[in-house]
């Protein structure tokens, strides 16, 4: 019995000895929706967009200027040639349809590439802050449930969103300084 009582008590001893482990978490979506880079692509990539659409307009306006004038003038014309002149036009708003699908779909590519870019940078960032910050685990909370529920004191959120934005704008600084003194 006493050897029982003794493990038990060298049993506590360890475990209380042992080291805390420092744990938080960060609300995934809060920090990147709400991290600079991103908000900065979404912007260009939505005055792209505009530019785009403007474009798209402008080369449609276009066309029915064209169909309007071609159909007009094909009034005048034979059966045969009506026909003709409406197939070549049905083919090229088939073929402007399909460049502008493909110009969109590009975009749409371009635009994840940069998110996914901006997704894993965030990731190395908040790996090496809990490397530097010695943390053992920062869990990521989400939709699909990873943390149900964490303690706010445990929620570094905004810690990291600031320390993310603040390391973006210096390398934006630093950017602009080293295009400046190029121009010199």
């Amino acid at each position: 019995m006493k050897k029982i009582i003794v493990a038990l008590i060298t049993l506590v001893v360890f475990a209380s000895c042992q080291e805390q482990q420092k744990i938080a978490f960060i609300d995934n979506s809060k920090v990147i929706n709400d991290y600079q880079m991103k908000i900065d692509i979404e912007e260009k990539f939505k005055g792209k967009d505009e530019v785009f659409k403007k474009r798209m307009d402008s080369v449609g306006k276009a066309f029915q200027t064209e169909a309007q004038k071609l159909s007009v003038d094909a009034q005048k014309m034979s059966r045969t040639k009506q026909e003709e002149i409406y197939n070549e036009l049905g083919q090229k708003q088939q073929m402007l349809q399909q460049q502008f699908q493909y110009e969109q779909q590009l975009m749409q590519q371009e635009f994840n590439t940069e998110i996914d870019s901006v997704i894993s940078k965030v990731r190395t960032f908040v790996e090496d802050y809990g490397k530097d910050n010695g943390y053992t685990y920062i869990l990521g909370k989400n939709e699909a449930g990873s943390v149900m529920y964490g303690s706010d004191a445990n929620d570094i959120s905004e810690t990291i969103t600031k320390a993310l934005n603040d390391a973006y704008g210096k390398k934006d600084a630093e950017a602009s300084t080293s295009e400046e003194a190029k121009e010199e």
